[in-house]
């Protein structure tokens, strides 16, 4: 119920005005003396005050600064027999909502602005809520472009808001398409370099003479072609941050001078014997499996340590499962608005293919799908007709073998979970999402196939 309180020095004014307010469903208070409605504000919540200007000992404009001072949510009508634009324009700059002019002409006004100033109130509370709520969703399962709130992720945000401070170098490790580089520039955008230069390259895109170009830079003549100097990527991002993408495949006599700027922070351009200093924050993201390579020879013992100073891992998106409606949702809000499309929203039965598919491209094959989905659909929903063959039937695609390396150690109960879980969406898109046959298929009754899918899809 909506608590009003009334101040008029006119008691007959306050008792009518209760009258029709309560008629109306409303809780009121009321009294004559602004110093006594200052107290009441302080002890009590009001959604509005009904304010005559005109009052003894203390006007109604003042008792509407003191009420916004202690309570700015209340709502504040001012009431005159005196109106005038002058009056009017004073009252809406001190914070009131409107006023109105006694006496009322009925009072059908009266109750129309109230319920308007409170209406209006609501929405506002509703608008400050919505964006706190959305605040705080983006700070628990936001970080820059990433987009997660599974525990492995959590954890890794964690991570990015520790560093926030530190210089040291990051080594990112993951499959293809898990976000190394999202990793990457999260850091930077919260670290003390974020008012610098972010420089990324792809070591494996180069071969050897031109990534030492691009990296420290070239004098003029320095070989064929080098028309005039040219500044390397170190030199560029020095104060930054600079990202060294695909570095397993960096090759032995790089890694050598890689390691020398990490120790002396220093380079010397290509052709060049001058050392010129250099201070950019270093992170190195690969797929590959680097201490595997050094056990073959493939990559330097010391630079591994060198750069693996903070190591992050980045799952693949088949490890985190309950990420996956919200990465679709996240891309599916950016491209409807990239493509000026009304908000899409994507079925339970689409919902249920994403989530069960393997995603061998993990997030970047995850964000293709969203895109495609969003540029051939036809509706205002995501049906599975809009989602890839091989998601909608993931039997017909072989997925890929899986072996375990038992020097490690594994977690049994963790692999015998996920076969289990794969052959229970198997059995669902081999009956096209029908939960009996599904259990028929697997030789399980319904209640016993109900009960496992449970644990691994909450929409049942």
């Amino acid at each position: 119920m909506k608590s009003i309180l009334i101040v008029d020095n006119e008691e007959s004014m306050c008792e009518f005005l209760t009258i029709i307010l309560r008629k109306e469903g409303y809780e009121t208070q009321y009294t004559t003396l602004p110093n006594k409605a200052i107290g009441m504000v302080e002890n009590h919540t009001f959604d509005l005050a009904l304010v005559d200007i005109k009052m003894p000992r203390m006007g109604g404009l003042e008792l509407l600064k003191n009420i916004k001072e202690i309570s700015p949510e209340t709502a504040v009508i001012m009431m005159t027999a005196y109106a005038s634009t002058q009056t009017a324009v004073q009252a809406i700059k001190s914070g009131a909502y409107d006023y109105l002019t006694k006496p009322f002409k009925n009072n059908e006004e009266v109750k129309n602005i109230i319920k308007n100033a409170l209406e209006s109130k609501q929405l506002k509370e509703e608008n400050l809520a919505l964006r706190s709520e959305l605040t705080e969703l983006r700070d628990q399962y936001q970080l820059g472009n990433l987009v997660g709130k599974s525990k492995n992720i959590k954890e890794i945000f964690s991570v990015v808001r520790r560093i926030t401070n530190s210089a040291s170098t990051v080594l990112i490790t993951g499959e293809s398409g898990t976000g190394k580089e999202l990793i990457a520039r999260a850091i930077h955008l919260h670290s003390k370099q974020k008012d610098k230069a972010f420089v990324s390259i792809n070591c494996g895109a180069l071969p050897e003479g031109l990534l030492e170009s691009e990296l420290f830079g070239h004098v003029k003549g320095a070989f064929t072609g080098a028309i005039a100097s040219k500044k390397g990527l170190f030199e560029t991002a020095d104060e930054g941050t600079l990202f060294l993408d695909e570095i397993g495949v960096t090759p032995i006599p790089l890694q050598v001078k890689l390691l020398r700027v990490l120790q002396d922070q220093e380079i010397r351009k290509v052709g060049s014997t001058e050392r010129i200093r250099v201070n950019a924050r270093i992170i190195a993201a690969t797929n590959l499996d680097l201490q595997s390579a050094l056990t073959r020879g493939e990559f330097r013992e010391d630079l591994f340590y060198r750069l693996n100073v903070i190591p992050i891992h980045m799952p693949p998106l088949r490890e985190r499962q309950e990420d996956i409606p919200l990465l679709a949702n996240h891309f599916l809000r950016i491209y409807t608005q990239k493509s000026n499309q009304a908000s899409k929203n994507i079925s339970p039965e689409a919902m249920r293919l994403l989530t069960a598919y393997w995603w061998p491209g993990n997030v970047r094959e995850m964000e293709n799908t969203i895109e495609r989905a969003v540029a051939l659909s036809a509706h205002d929903i995501i049906f599975p007709d809009d989602l890839p063959e091989n998601i909608r039937y993931p039997l017909n695609k072989q997925q890929p073998e899986i072996t375990y390396d038992l020097e490690k150690g594994l977690n049994l109960e963790k692999i015998m979970d996920g076969m289990e879980k794969q052959l229970l969406f198997q059995a669902l898109d081999k009956s096209k999402g029908n939960k009996t046959q599904a259990a028929e298929l697997l030789n399980l009754s319904f209640r016993s196939f109900r009960y496992r899918l449970k644990k691994y899809w909450n929409q049942v």
